[in-house]
């Protein structure tokens, strides 16, 4: 499908391909890039319409051609009138900005800085503390130290029942980390071992080495009783039936079974129970990893602090430490502010609704052309991903209630926030990257202007090259990769496994990068892969790069500006502008003519009097009617003398009316012209400037000046 670039200053007619050119039935083109058709002539209003005066001007003004109530550039036909597309593209950004800001309102009404404090607190207790021996969690490194932190530090920040004074905080039985934050049911410690022999040992060794426990993995993991054989600690428990998760640690991923032990509601308790797995050897050569599971709330700003720590014990020996702090707010309606946010949510609601409704009728019209649109593509995924918020919000706030409705009952029992906190986190990614999708979906709203058309024009022209160039990049990048893992795996962390490799040389790129590391780990290959590196990948192939980006860029802009301008949403408000400044002049012409007709007569006037006198100045039969009707208010087709006084006092009010909004309209037009010529006149000063016509003080010189700004002046107007 082709449409017509009509131009009426030009007087010249051409094709220009637009979008979706081979569409099926139905599927009009996107006018991004058509041309502008003559506005269709609109009725004038009479100076006798009821409606106030303003109200009107105003609306004919800025008052866009009414679409449907779910029409976009893709449901209006606007095939032939690039008026209409980009009116309608206003309507859609005007209300897509209002959604935004809801989903704004949404994202940010979630989080708060105290999330970043209390998570701070939380890291400096039980992370950053050292035991009177020096260990801290993160200094653990064999199974003794870790046993020295669990007596030590663990205990000290998981129960506080006094003052710094030591007077008693008269909490009971409960605890309140740093006087705040309240203890959550109990504390859970949980393991997961290996089973002897799940390995094979060399037969040289075969005599002196008795045992053999492989690295983790879920197939291998030992599910039976040892050491005293009874209770939690000493018996396996499967995911199911402790209801446990997976978690992605360090070495490996860990399944939610194992042996657990839950600790006591007081410190006193808990050193007992600690005490009896420590002397009854509870960790041993088959653990693998070990969990310290707890949660605490906080209600002065309502909000949740999940903690897992986490010591691996990988089958080289020693102990790897890592943890996983997530604060949340699951308990959402409380303040004000929450419900403000409630009805932003519903707000939302309603957003979802009214854009599904209008994909499907895109959908209907476009079949599957409607999916070779990435703008397209990316509605769907922002719509999908809100309804899963919306989803699993509700499902979020039916748990919790439920989840502490049990704790309440049950204070000695664990409370497993894991599963709610986890989630929440993934609600919370999800939420930040539809949120980065709905800023970047502005550009399709923003793309009829050919200014905003650059990036997507360069990028999309430039894929072939970049498509060829992406392949021989990665061939030489993933090449590197390989070299320095094997080359300085061994020594180096930032090259121990692949992935991370991969990563370092992004990192080289852009400068940040050890090199005394690559040294040390080899000297005489080390510094070769260094320069090599940086020379092919970063001198070579990322200037290779830019210069198809570039190049592509400069031939894009060059194209745009030797384009004519199109219609854009200036010309549509000066079309307006003086649309409604016509109808003013029309209206005060006619206001004029119905006083001289007052004026001519005398005493009493019949309506076929005015109705002749007001003809002779080219005034309608049904106007005249009308007028005369609304001060009749005796329907005896005779205005008296008071009916006459009212027609005056309004006619003259409605005049005065007029010739101030005509005032107000040469104003701004004025207003207007000055800020032009202010720019014609910078940009005649920057041209004398950059010819140095200001370093000519003699009369020659003068006169030279003057010439070129009279020859510059009419260029430019």
């Amino acid at each position: 499908m082709k449409c017509l670039n009509n131009r009426a200053e030009s007087h010249l007619t051409g094709q220009v391909e637009c979008e979706l050119d081979s569409k099926g039935m139905g599927a009009w083109v996107n006018q991004g890039f058509c041309s502008t058709t003559p506005p269709l002539p609109q009725a004038l209003d009479t100076i006798y319409n009821p409606q106030p005066l303003f109200q009107n001007s105003m609306d004919s003004m800025y008052r866009l051609d009414n679409p449907s109530l779910w029409g976009t550039t893709l449901t209006e036909n606007t095939s032939n009138n690039r008026e209409l597309f980009v009116r309608t593209t206003l309507r859609e950004l005007l209300l897509y900005l209002l959604f935004l800001v809801d989903i704004c309102l949404l994202t940010y009404g979630m989080t708060s800085s105290s999330t970043y404090y209390y998570t701070k607190v939380m890291t400096d207790l039980f992370v950053n503390t050292a035991s009177e021996s020096g260990v801290r969690f993160q200094s653990i490194s064999t199974m003794a130290d870790f046993w020295t932190y669990t007596h030590g530090p663990l205990l000290d920040g998981l129960y506080w029942n006094k003052w710094y004074n030591n007077q008693s905080m008269e909490s009971g039985d409960k605890s309140f980390i740093y006087y705040e934050n309240m203890l959550l049911g109990v504390p859970r410690l949980r393991q997961v071992k290996i089973m002897n022999n799940s390995c094979k040992v060399h037969s040289s060794f075969q005599d002196e080495i008795i045992g053999c426990f492989d690295v983790y993995n879920e197939k291998k993991e030992d599910d039976l009783r040892f050491g005293l054989f009874n209770g939690t600690a000493w018996t396996y428990h499967t995911e199911k039936e402790i209801k446990g998760s997976s978690h992605w640690g360090l070495l490996t991923t860990y399944s939610g079974a194992g042996y657990y032990q839950d600790l006591g509601r007081t410190k006193e308790e808990s050193t007992i129970v600690l005490r009896e797995l420590e002397d009854n050897l509870w960790l041993d050569r088959g653990t693998r990893a070990v969990f310290v599971d707890f949660s605490t709330y906080n209600a002065n700003i309502n909000m949740f602090c999940v903690i897992r720590l986490l010591i691996e014990f990988p089958a080289t020996g020693g102990a790897i430490t890592s943890y996983q702090i997530r604060t949340v707010k699951l308990i959402r309606y409380i303040t004000n502010w929450d419900y403000f946010i409630l009805g932003c949510e519903i707000v939302f609601c309603l957003f979802i609704l009214y854009y599904v409704v209008e994909e499907v009728l895109e959908l209907q019209i476009h079949k599957f052309f409607y999916f070779k649109s990435i703008w397209n593509v990316l509605d769907i995924v922002v719509i999908m991903l809100a309804i899963v918020a919306i989803v699993f919000n509700i499902f979020r706030t039916i748990k919790v209630d439920t989840l502490l409705d049990k704790l309440l009952e049950q204070p000695d029992t664990y409370a497993d926030f894991e599963f709610l906190a986890f989630w929440q986190t993934q609600y919370n990614n999800m939420n930040a990257v539809n949120l980065f999708f709905a800023w970047i979906k502005v550009f399709k709203y923003i793309s009829f202007n050919k200014t905003m058309t650059q990036l997507s024009s360069t990028l999309g022209r430039c894929a072939k090259d970049i498509l060829g160039f992406a392949i021989m990049f990665f061939i030489v990048f993933f090449a590197y990769a390989q070299l320095g893992y094997l080359l300085f795996g061994t020594e180096v962390d930032s090259f121990s496994t692949f992935i991370k490799c991969i990563f370092t040389q992004f990192r080289i790129i852009l400068g940040d990068f050890d090199y005394d590391a690559i040294d040390r780990a080899n000297r005489v290959l080390g510094p070769i892969y260094f320069v090599t590196y940086v020379f092919f990948v970063f001198f070579v192939l990322l200037n290779m790069f830019l210069a198809i980006i570039n190049d592509t860029y400069s031939e894009v802009k060059e194209e745009l500006s030797s384009q004519k301008d199109e219609l854009q949403i200036t010309d549509i408000i000066k079309q307006r502008y003086m649309k409604t400044f016509s109808k003013l002049k029309i209206k005060k012409e006619k206001i004029s003519d119905v006083q001289k007709a007052l004026q001519s007569g005398s005493g009493e006037i019949e309506f076929e009097d005015f109705r002749e006198t007001l003809k002779e100045m080219g005034h309608a039969d049904h106007e005249i009617s009308a007028a005369f009707s609304r001060f009749d208010h005796d329907s005896n087709q005779i205005l008296d003398e008071v009916e006459q006084e009212r027609m005056k006092i309004e006619l003259e009010e409605k005049r005065v009316c007029v010739k101030v909004y005509i005032i107000i309209l040469l104003v701004q037009q004025v207003l207007h012209l000055e800020s032009t010529m202010a720019g014609i006149t910078s940009r005649v000063e920057l041209i004398m400037e950059k010819l140095g016509l200001q370093e000519k003080a003699d009369g020659n010189g003068t006169a030279g000046e003057l010439l070129v700004t009279n020859n510059v002046c009419k260029v430019l107007l």
